[in-house]
């Protein structure tokens, strides 16, 4: 029996090996095709130009502006609210009928696709409000959509504090809300830092929910209001990947943008994950 369980064991441990290693060869080889395929385009140019000539031709500076007010519009609205909602979770909430509910909404929104909270923004945002397609039905449509992604890490983040922090803090004086302000979510930033930045991304490389309330199909000038619509990377690759006759044209441009998502996603990761080392760093010194 201990040889079967052994062989078994080893077996298992081959099969994971090995899917890891596919998942990490998939991942070079899609990245690799990417980049061979619109590293031509990459330039200063097509980074600080708008788009020519039916957008065969000119860069991408309009959609990369646009793609970063959605990014800042939606943390604005969604990291307050999530943090919040996860602290009153943790810390106040104690009706475990109430926590079901409020637990079982936020499950609900993490599995609703992003096509419907696109169709959400434009009958309330959009439509109700009379905001029109703009950057701020965009943001307030993208900050629903990361509400879970946030409201989940910063969750978890403040249970791995562990509770003597909180017992000490409370013997020496300090009110519930001191402890939380002072002692509970500066232990629980890194890994609050953790689930803003994945929402970050993941607002940057939406497509569904902007496609109904901020992206328009062309617009070579940059917003001056948050009641203007915007282009936006994600919806700009897939107007160019759709554009009929110019799709072949266009190739190196599509890839190329691809790129430029695809950089500014890691490098929102890549921050996340410095400050999170730094701040642990200086927590521990």
């Amino acid at each position: 029996m201990r040889i079967n369980a052994k062989i078994t064991e080893n077996i298992m441990f081959v099969l994971l090996r090995v899917m890891s290693y596919a998942v990490i060869i998939f991942l070079i080889f899609m990245l690799g095709y990417i980049f061979k395929m619109g590293i031509s385009a990459i330039s200063w140019e097509f980074l600080t130009e708008a788009p020519k000539n039916e957008m065969t031709q000119g860069g991408i500076m309009p959609a990369l502006v646009g793609t970063l007010y959605l990014i800042l519009g939606s943390s604005i609205i969604s990291i307050p609210i999530g943090v919040i909602t996860a602290v009153y979770l943790s810390e106040y909430a104690n009706s475990p009928g109430i926590i079901k509910i409020i637990r079982l909404g936020i499950n609900n929104l993490a599995g609703i696709p992003s096509v419907v909270y696109g169709l959400f923004g434009l009958s309330l945002f959009v439509i109700f409000l009379d905001f029109g397609t703009s950057i701020l039905a965009g943001s307030l449509t993208l900050g629903v959509l990361n509400l879970p992604v946030i409201i989940r890490s910063t969750e978890e983040a403040l249970k791995v504090v562990p509770e003597t922090y909180r017992e000490a803090s409370l013997s020496l004086g300090a009110t519930r809300w001191q402890t939380i302000y002072k002692i509970v979510l500066p232990s629980a930033l890194p890994g609050i830092l953790t689930g803003v930045m994945l929402s970050l991304g993941r607002a940057a490389g939406e497509t569904a929910p902007i496609m109904f309330t901020a992206a328009a199909f062309f617009t070579p000038d940059l917003p001056t209001s948050v009641f203007n619509e915007v282009m936006a990377l994600p919806y700009h690759i897939y107007v160019m990947a759709t554009a009929g006759t110019h799709i072949q044209e266009t190739r190196h441009l599509q890839y190329g943008t691809a790129i430029v998502l695809i950089t500014l996603v890691l490098f929102l990761n890549m921050t996340g994950l410095i400050a999170r080392y730094r701040y642990r760093k200086k927590l521990k010194g």
